[in-house]
């Protein structure tokens, strides 16, 4: 059977038209890296900064407010300090009038023993959070006043962004 000289064209254009249409048609972009997972926290109290850090190289540092007495290690509940030595984050909670919050491990055994020869109760509760839930998505300044009760605060853009890359059981050391 022989075909018309336009319905050869007409083919000869449909399969233009495909190869065209093929061109067109992009691979979908490769999804973005993962972010990067921290095996260490340090927050340097000296400097009011908290680092994320995998392999020994940091790769991400916020600001941070400390207790309202920054100077000197947690010694008991109360004292508005905030704890220094290396501790862990043994548990993340989203019930809390802060955004988010990483709990800090203290009081290891040494500062129970400590309060205990001081007779003094060595407190708890410390961990790393955010602004007030009512604030929103905000990330200070540089903070100009320590104001927790012992807690490490962070703005509510970087606290998410420390959740994220924190799992639960990474060390945390606090240094003076």
């Amino acid at each position: 059977m022989r075909q018309s000289g336009f319905s050869v064209v007409l083919r000869a254009a449909a399969v233009v038209a495909v190869a065209m249409m093929a061109g067109c048609v992009q691979a979908p972009p490769p999804a973005p890296p993962a972010p990067p997972m921290a095996d260490r926290v340090v927050v340097h109290k000296s400097t009011r900064t908290l680092e994320l850090s995998r392999d020994g190289k940091a790769f991400a540092t916020f600001p941070v407010a400390l207790g309202r007495q920054p100077y000197g290690p947690k010694q008991q509940q109360g004292d508005g300090k905030t704890p220094e030595g290396v501790y862990r984050i043994d548990y993340k909670s989203m019930q809390s009038r802060y955004t988010r919050a990483l709990h800090v491990s203290y009081p290891d055994d040494n500062d129970r023993a400590r309060a205990q020869a001081m007779g003094v109760d060595p407190g708890g509760a410390i961990f790393v959070h955010g602004l007030p839930n009512e604030y929103g998505p905000v990330d200070p300044p540089p903070w100009q006043h320590d104001w927790t009760e012992g807690c490490i605060s962070v703005g509510n853009v970087a606290i998410v962004k420390i959740w994220d890359a924190v799992p639960d059981g990474t060390p945390i050391e606090i240094t003076p």
